[in-house]
């Protein structure tokens, strides 16, 4: 009978490390090792407890007992860890007397073992018997392999799942990062591909894992050249070491940005390669805006030369001492000196106010006042800039006062009819009218029939430092600060602006306030 014996137990613990190597499901590895032992053992019923991680004991499976009496039987592993020992546990029969008796289950005999990772015990194995003879050495020996099998399993499985864990958090956070993250193996090829980068490129996950990097996120530079394949810091490392790369990507929708890429190589404890990590970032606007700043510098250079070599060549030409100049051209002269100095001035009153601007001390001094008049008296000084243009004014008659600041308001009004005739090189009609809007507002609107605006620039047209990139704009003096302010001026006073145009066939700006008379 004992080979028979030793060879059904032989069967069980093979079957036990079968599972183990098959699944690392901790319950129902607990619930194999709990029935195998009970039958090798001719037991009635079976509890494991493990511990928790503030070193209490809580059962975790069980055989053969109702389930709630399992945890009556509190008593068994109740401070056993002092008294733990490999040939068994101590005053068992007291223990499993008042067990019993406290969860109304009898059960006449019970062997114990503690499961045991080098000196740290993580539970303890029951097997009880309600009936026949007490437990003898050698089912403590069977037993003991069952614990060796179970503290294995229990380990392992434990090892498992907070490998799991840790690696669904980090999927988790690199799949919410804000920025995007590409992992990619030592061969180039896309492994991980997260939402920011599927949203930032256009290109889904499942278009890009599994393919080369190079081919789904080829950037490129200016001059069409493939950065990818000419200057890939992970083929040709540069000299400083700098794992990056930079150059723009075009997007399906025809969309082109600049992506950054920095990559951080992963490699194992024998110094392999095993992933290379690249953090993916969208500098399309960091560029234009270092793009913005050198066009700005020269623009303002410009803009800021120009009058001040008209002011300065009409006063040395009228101050010569050997020019007896008529009342006429001294007039003439005189007026183009205030004229240049009125654009200096307005010129740098705008640099002033963008500046004020960025630093948070933009405020406004309110009054009540009629925009319908204060229209009315820029349409009689801008119309004197020009012979080619008509001004009309539409106001309706109901158009009421509003609560505002003169001066900014003044500013956007002039600003917006001056926009109006600066982009209608043909002249036409240009119309500024106001009207009541909903929710206790009115709405201002200017309107001309020049070039217009493309539809991709109407969005950015009210940043700070933009000018649409075109052949009369390129032409035309200015710095890209003019709506820049309206739309300051105007979101101060609580409202609004925006701008409907149609390439070739002119524009409308809106401007939309609270009446503010509460």
């Amino acid at each position: 009978m004992l080979p028979d014996f030793r060879l059904r137990q032989r069967e069980y613990l093979l079957e036990i490390s079968r599972a183990m190597s098959a699944r690392l499901d901790l319950s129902s590895l607990l619930e194999l090792t709990l029935k195998s032992a009970v039958e090798i053992l001719a037991g009635q019923a079976g509890l494991i407890t493990l511990r928790r991680n503030d070193g209490s004991f809580i059962p975790q499976a069980s055989i053969g007992l109702p389930y709630q009496a399992v945890p009556l039987f509190e008593p068994l592993w109740r401070d056993l860890e002092p008294e733990r020992q490999r040939g068994g546990i101590p005053d068992m029969a007291l223990r499993l007397a008042l067990a019993s008796r406290a969860a109304g289950v009898l059960m006449r005999q019970v062997v114990a073992l503690p499961l045991e990772i080098g000196d740290d015990v993580i539970g303890y194995i029951f097997i009880f018997r309600s009936r026949g003879a007490a437990f003898s050495s050698n089912d403590r020996q069977v037993l003991g392999a069952f614990a060796d099998q179970t503290a294995v399993a229990v380990h392992n499985a434990r090892l498992y799942q907070q490998v799991t864990a840790e690696r669904e958090r980090l999927n988790a956070i690199i799949e919410h990062s804000g920025d995007g993250v590409m992992i990619i193996n030592p061969y180039r090829i896309i492994q991980t591909w997260n939402r920011a980068l599927a949203n930032m490129t256009g290109i889904p996950a499942e278009s890009a894992i599994g393919r080369p990097c190079y081919e789904v996120l080829n950037l490129q530079t200016r001059q069409g050249t493939s950065v990818c394949h000419t200057a890939c810091p992970l083929v040709n490392a540069p000299e400083d070491g700098r794992l990056y790369a930079e150059g723009i990507h075009h997007r399906a929708d025809g969309l082109a940005i600049t992506l950054a890429d920095n990559y951080s190589p992963q490699k194992n404890e024998e110094g392999f390669l095993t992933q290379i990590i690249a953090n993916v970032r969208d500098v399309t606007r960091l560029q234009e805006a270092e793009e913005m700043k050198q066009t700005l510098l020269s623009v303002i250079s410009h803009e800021l030369k120009t009058p001040v070599s008209i002011i300065k060549g009409y006063a040395g030409t009228l101050a010569r001492e050997d020019a007896d100049w008529d009342e006429a051209t001294l007039a003439d002269g005189l007026a183009v000196i205030e004229e240049e100095a009125d654009r200096l001035d307005r010129l740098i009153t705008n640099l002033l106010e963008a500046s004020r601007l960025q630093a948070g001390g933009f405020k406004l001094r309110l009054s009540y006042l009629d925009l319908a008049d204060m229209a009315r008296t820029a349409v009689e000084n801008l119309q004197a800039t020009t012979t080619t243009h008509t001004l009309e004014l539409d106001f309706t008659r109901d158009f009421p006062p509003i609560r505002g600041d003169f001066e900014r308001l003044r500013e956007v009004l002039t600003n917006l009819i001056g926009n109006a005739i600066k982009y209608s090189p043909d002249g036409g009609l240009i119309k500024i009218g106001g009207m009541l809007g909903k929710n206790n507002t009115v709405r201002v609107y200017v309107s001309d029939e020049g070039i217009g605006i493309s539809p991709a620039d109407q969005e950015r047209i009210f940043e700070r430092l933009y000018r649409v990139d075109n052949r009369l704009a390129r032409q035309t003096p200015g710095t890209g600060l003019g709506l820049y302010l309206v739309k300051a001026v105007v979101e101060a006073h609580g409202g609004r602006v925006w701008v409907d145009s149609t390439p070739g066939q002119g524009s409308t700006f809106w401007v939309e306030l609270p009446v503010g008379n509460e």
